[in-house]
């Protein structure tokens, strides 16, 4: 609207005469900062000295908004729905909507947006999945109820853990001069030293750390070997009068 009384203000300051330089000296004085430029004013001056009325500006080419419709909206939610992996370019492709267009209807229309498939160990049939639910919920059900107390619960882990630590970008950041040089990490190679290690821990505090030796391979019978026969020593350990009655290894 503001742009619209300007252009009103040219247009009859143009008619009585007055030339673009001047009218645009009275709106700088007027609006400061938030006057047209000098090119703006001497450009509609001249269209309305060539006998323009509209002071709107012209229909712009390209699409129209009206392509935010229900249809593209459907249409767009269709091809996400065949392929959550569409990238823009497979839906331009599919629907010939613009760039612009497909992400307002993504993340205005659907409130949608893109993030990266979660990483899993194992590919779990139905019925594998069905019957973790199962266990869960026995298990739960025996929490509640007291038949099974939290510290009677053991469980482990293994992670691999590299000989030199690196930190998240933002614990690496530090201050420097105006004229000093930003320090440097040097990124963690592919073939980097580490080791292998299995952890086994109760509700409050570990049961075993075993570090798998260099050259070994973790197996089955290592497994076996190394941790669950090791764990079940430590637990016997810790409860010489009740030794393993009642513990849950998960």
């Amino acid at each position: 609207m503001d742009n619209e009384y300007n252009r009103y203000y040219i247009k009859i300051r143009t008619i009585f005469g007055i030339n673009p330089k001047t009218i645009h000296e009275e709106l700088a004085i007027a609006l400061g900062p938030n006057a047209p430029s000098y090119p703006t004013v001497t450009e509609w001056a001249k269209r309305f000295r060539e006998g323009r009325e509209d002071v709107n500006d012209d229909p712009r080419s390209g699409r129209p908004v009206s392509e935010l419709t229900d249809e593209n909206i459907e249409l767009v939610r269709e091809v996400i729905t065949n392929d959550p992996h569409s990238t823009y370019d497979d839906i331009i492709a599919e629907t010939f909507l613009s760039h612009g267009t497909i992400e307002r209807i993504i993340h205005d229309c659907l409130q949608m947006k893109k993030i990266t498939s979660q990483w899993v160990p194992h590919q779990l049939t139905d019925e594998q999945k069905q019957e973790r639910v199962k266990l869960c919920r026995e298990n739960l059900a025996k929490f509640r109820d007291g038949s099974y107390r939290l510290c009677d619960i053991k469980t482990g882990n293994e992670t691999w853990i590299y000989h030199r630590q690196i930190h998240r970008k933002s614990t690496n950041a530090s201050w420097v001069g105006e004229d000093e040089s930003p320090t440097t990490i040097v990124r963690r190679g592919k073939f980097e030293p580490k080791n292998l290690f299995s952890v086994f821990f109760k509700s409050n505090s570990p049961v075993l750390i075993d570090a798998v030796d260099e050259g070994k391979t973790m197996d089955h019978n290592y497994y076996i070997e190394n941790c669950l026969k090791p764990v079940v020593k430590e637990i016997w350990k810790q409860r010489k009068s009740a030794g393993t009655k009642g513990t849950k290894l998960l």
